[in-house]
């Protein structure tokens, strides 16, 4: 087994979602000329529906990451229907919108107040035409108008929140045209964050209109449990700060948490920083890849309407967009550290197609190799091409390296062979499993998950049936295999293993394709095992999922026992 080492990074991370640090001045770069066209490939297809007209039953909303860009990391508290506007002009003039950059977000200090029947106000100073209107003139421009607000009382800059206030405001963002909400966690009262936001959800839900709900409130309550089955995204730290630091350190908590992802449901390490002055091109360049292998929201945070060619270059780079745009819906992870010089590796839909980030964060160039069993790939040829060059690199056999500058990256999209599946009936425990995410220690292979180390489990057993061969997991988790198309039939039986005695409560699930194929139900410590058999046909990756879905999750020892595939 390929075992994923998740290496935490110090860095500085400041709690909130949009609060502190000084404005930028108020009309810088208004009056710029518009910045040049993204020169780049074909558009990279992704889930935008246009504004207006709701979704059909079964597409997701946000079935990748979201797109576009907010006020808050330049501008802070400057905003205005005239930045608004112009933010939207510049977007479609430069390319980005094309690019798929189609939320237009405005944060904190657009409100002032509650009228007489407890309707939110906008600061008719700043934005006299109403939001509204801002939202029909961002639509017409074939993009998507965000608003922001906070689940307290009050936001972090001290205007008007939800709390108590979430249907009626819910029902105004409706009404006005509303396609995206943040939702802040500032003067939160000891509210509870997972119960708080599910009330946000459902006020949502009631609305009438399909509107993205992305989480705010700065990894506290373990959002990455509960966020998924709440909102579209969820912050995994507090705020971003314009540094080399800060942007690692939040990259390697955001990779902490792989397991939550999938299509519909994002960890959110915050708005990008790309273009606002802190960081080299090449920081931002690590910057703009890592959030790409996170599979991470692309929220640019600059001033688009004045971007120097470098900043256009690095968030119009639709090769690497596409990798956080990829329809699997996988979260990378880091799978190797070598004192500072780390390989980074998200698998995609494309068959043996895997994107892979050699990130070097010492003090001089070097360089970084990546094997094919770092990759989860079969040994052999593979064709490799260069994302931020735009360049093919030719083929290489076992493994490839790049020299990568200091505070740099090399981004590749590597393919090669898939490992080939056993025929006939086997265990899931013998395969190769191409790509590995478990919340506490190592996926076991016919044992219990037990504690950090590999093979410290006991034999699986649920409800008192012990199982010679199987899965251990711990929830979050997800294990991939790849069918090739050969395979008909999943059975398993599925619980939480004894070893928990009756704690637990967790969700399977079976993934195909970016396809859910299979979802459990609440599964608990007192369960009996579950038998399922699960039609694979045709599929091309099988992930086998668990999700937590009780407050405490220390007990989340979830069993695939006896999990077989049959195949040709």
């Amino acid at each position: 087994m390929r075992r994923v080492a998740l290496i935490a990074i110090t860095g500085g991370a400041l709690a909130g979602c949009g609060g502190g640090g000084a404005p930028a001045a108020p009309d810088a770069g208004r009056d710029a000329a518009p910045p040049p066209t993204v020169d780049a490939p074909a558009p990279v297809a992704d889930a935008n529906a246009e504004p207006d007209a709701a979704p059909p039953d079964d597409v997701l909303l946000a079935r990748t990451p979201p797109m576009g860009w907010n006020s808050w990391n330049h501008f802070h508290c400057d905003v205005s229907e005239r930045l608004v506007r112009e933010t939207a002009d510049a977007l479609v003039a430069s390319g980005l919108a094309d690019a798929g950059y189609r939320n237009v977000v405005i944060d904190d200090c657009w409100q002032v107040a509650r009228d007489a029947g407890g309707t939110i106000v906008a600061d008719r100073d700043r934005f006299p035409s109403g939001i509204a209107a801002l939202a029909d003139y961002v639509h017409g421009k074939g993009l998507k108008l965000g608003i922001y607000t906070d689940a307290g009382p009050q936001t972090c800059q001290n205007r008007p929140g939800s709390l108590g206030h979430e249907r009626d405001d819910a029902a105004t963002y409706a009404a006005w045209g509303v396609d995206y909400v943040k939702v802040d966690w500032c003067h939160n009262e000891g509210l509870d964050p997972r119960t708080q936001y599910a009330v946000v959800r459902d006020a949502l839900a009631a609305a009438g209109r399909p509107i993205v709900f992305s989480i705010c409130n700065w990894g506290v309550d373990s959002p990455w449990i509960w966020g998924p089955e709440t909102g579209q995204l969820w912050r995994t730290t507090g705020d971003i700060e314009d540094s080399w630091q800060s942007m690692t350190g939040i990259a390697a908590l955001t990779a902490l948490h792989p397991a939550a992802a999938r299509p519909g449901a994002w960890n959110d390490p915050d708005m990008l920083e790309v273009g606002n002055g802190g960081m080299t091109d090449d920081e931002y360049r690590v910057h703009f890849s890592l959030w790409a292998i996170l599979a991470a929201p692309l929220m640019a945070g600059n001033d688009v309407r004045a971007m120097s060619p470098a900043t256009l270059e690095i968030l119009g780079n639709r090769e690497v967009i596409a990798v956080d745009q990829d329809r699997l819906g996988l979260q990378g992870v880091l799978v190797r550290d070598s004192g500072g010089l780390q390989v980074w590796v998200k698998p995609l839909a494309d068959p043996g197609a895997r994107a892979v980030a050699l990130v070097n964060r010492t003090g001089a160039a070097a360089s970084i190799s990546a094997s094919w069993s770092d990759l989860g790939l079969a040994p052999g040829a593979a064709t490799v091409r260069d994302l931020w060059a735009h360049t093919d690199r030719g083929s290489a056999v076992g493994s490839t390296a790049a020299m990568v500058p200091s505070h740099g990256v090399a981004m590749l999209r590597i393919v090669g062979a898939e490992p080939t599946p056993p025929a006939g009936t086997s265990y899931l425990s013998d395969w190769t499993w191409t790509h590995a995410v478990n919340g506490w220690g190592p996926a076991e292979r016919d044992r219990s998950n037990a504690e950090m180390g590999a093979g410290d489990g006991a034999p699986l057993t649920i409800g008192g049936a012990v199982y010679a061969k199987g899965v251990g997991a711990h929830a979050a988790s997800v294990l991939r295999v790849h069918l090739g198309g050969r395979c008909s039939r999943l059975t398993a039986d599925i619980g939480i293993d004894d070893e928990a005695g009756d704690h637990g409560s967790v969700v399977f699930e079976v993934r195909a394709d970016g396809e859910t194929l299979f979802t459990s139900g609440v599964l608990t410590g007192a369960a009996p095992a579950q038998p399922i058999d699960v039609d694979v046909r045709g599929k091309g990756g099988l992930e086998l999922a668990v999700r937590p879905a009780g407050d405490n999750h220390d007990y989340d020892h979830a069993d695939w026992g006896n999990a077989r595939l049959v195949c040709q």
